[in-house]
């Protein structure tokens, strides 16, 4: 760290920051000449820090404040290391960082280390995750209308209007070492989505998403435009996904979902199984928020049944054709407002699950889904907070303690939200997500 802060003279300020279970950033701003302690002393963050509101207001029932005494735990650097924050002047870097207690436990409440707990099975099983991720977002402005004039997929006009911000922001990427590809513009009018490339240690995955959805709303504020992550911001328009693509590799590097063919192994069918038992129980993961429901609609580009089939964009899970060395699975049900620690969890876990148990899934469909006769995903974030908290597919995956504290917010978070306007609602999600 001190190496870094030296051949980065110009930073005067260091924030170090965790993802709540919300996805949002809970840290604190330090001069950079303190920085270099916090390698070997950590620094020191409530435990209920990690278990706020989308607000960012205290969880009225939880354990973690008074019953405690709100007491602190210990947040020490991830491996990720220092960050630049290309969206702030003055010379600003970012330090990612995770809960410990005092004896240096990890913090089960903390999201990261819930996907830590993952990678650990999977390297027990002697399985590498190869993982990407799609995330869709919108640019707002009122007052421009080439971002209110009609949807423009895949046009370059869109782009163009708009090459400054990519400009700066691929710059932005490459100096926080997010690795970006191809940039679209999608079905939305000002909607736009990034691929992250594929890498091989899922929690870099994750850290990637989560730095580059951070990174988004600040370049675009900076630019004098609105990012939004939500999943439906416009009740009129397609909404934004977070899709997830993923392989797993053995020991010797080969992919075990090849085959040799383009049905996929034994394996690729039962970590397909196995995301289809826990989809139910992981809704709140996946839509974690009451305006994520908007997007899981029929005929609106987003699944809305429980199934599962080849090269089909109408499913939760698909299998992308192309070459059978690169067999992969898409899970197609999250929206773009999603924890990335937690997506990433509940989809592996899941996948994991079912290689495990050796589960079977049911035939591939064809054609349209949504004109099917099978189950459908929960339809209300009610229904999802209950199946979160009482099904049993997801105790191999999460611990108790964060199952508990995500019930606690959502709970909370309906509360408040249940007395606002749809368009209050909005006007609030769009300040954090």
């Amino acid at each position: 760290m001190e190496s870094w802060l030296s051949e980065n003279s110009n930073i005067r300020s260091v924030r170090i920051a965790a993802s709540d279970l919300n996805g949002q950033a809970r840290g604190k701003r330090i001069p950079s000449k303190f920085a270099g302690k916090l390698t070997k002393d950590g620094a020191r963050f409530p435990f209920s820090v990690l278990n706020l509101d989308i607000c960012g207001e205290d969880i009225a029932d939880s354990p973690l404040v008074f019953e405690t005494g709100d007491a602190d735990a210990v947040v020490r650097p991830t491996e990720r290391g220092l960050l630049p924050m290309p969206w702030l002047e003055g010379g600003s870097a970012l330090l990612p960082v995770w809960m410990f207690h005092e004896d240096d436990r990890p913090f089960e409440g903390d999201p990261r280390h819930a996907l830590a707990r993952i990678k650990d099975r999977y390297t027990q099983m002697g399985l590498t995750a190869v993982v990407a991720t799609e995330l869709e977002f919108y640019l707002i402005d009122p007052t421009n209308p080439i971002l209110n004039t009609g949807a423009d997929t895949l046009g370059l006009r869109s782009l163009d209007a708009f090459d400054g911000f990519f400009t700066d922001l691929y710059d932005a990427c490459d100096a926080m070492d997010i690795p970006a590809d191809a940039a679209i513009s999608e079905a939305g009018a000002g909607q736009f989505e990034i691929n992250l490339m594929h890498v091989d240690d899922m929690l870099k995955a994750a850290d990637d998403a989560w730095l580059f959805k951070l990174l988004v709303r600040g370049l675009a504020q900076k630019h004098g435009v609105t990012a939004s992550f939500m999943a439906k911001p416009h009740a009129d328009q397609s909404g934004n996904g977070m899709h997830m693509h993923f392989s797993l590799l053995d020991a010797q590097g080969d992919n075990i979902f090849d085959d040799g063919g383009s049905a996929g192994s034994k394996r690729l069918l039962s970590a397909i199984a196995g995301c289809l038992n826990a989809m139910p129980a992981s809704m709140l993961v996946l839509a974690p928020h009451a305006n994520s429901y908007n997007r899981l609609v029929p005929g609106a580009h987003a699944p809305t049944k429980i199934c599962w089939a080849y090269e089909n964009r109408t499913v939760a899970i698909r299998v992308p054709g192309g070459s059978h060395k690169a067999r992969r699975i898409e899970h197609r049900v999250a929206g773009g407002d999603v924890n990335p620690y937690l997506l990433i969890s509940a989809v592996l876990g899941a996948a994991l699950d079912g290689i495990e148990q050796e589960m079977t899934p049911p035939p591939p469909v064809s054609g349209n889904a949504y004109a099917l006769d099978i189950a459908e995903l929960p339809k209300t974030w009610e229904d999802a907070l209950d199946r979160f908290e009482t099904d049993t597919a997801l105790t191999q995956i999460f611990p108790k303690t964060l199952i508990e504290n995500m019930c606690f917010t959502k709970r909370q978070e309906m509360k408040t939200l249940t007395a606002l306007s749809e368009e209050e609602r909005i006007a609030l999600y769009l300040q954090f997500l």
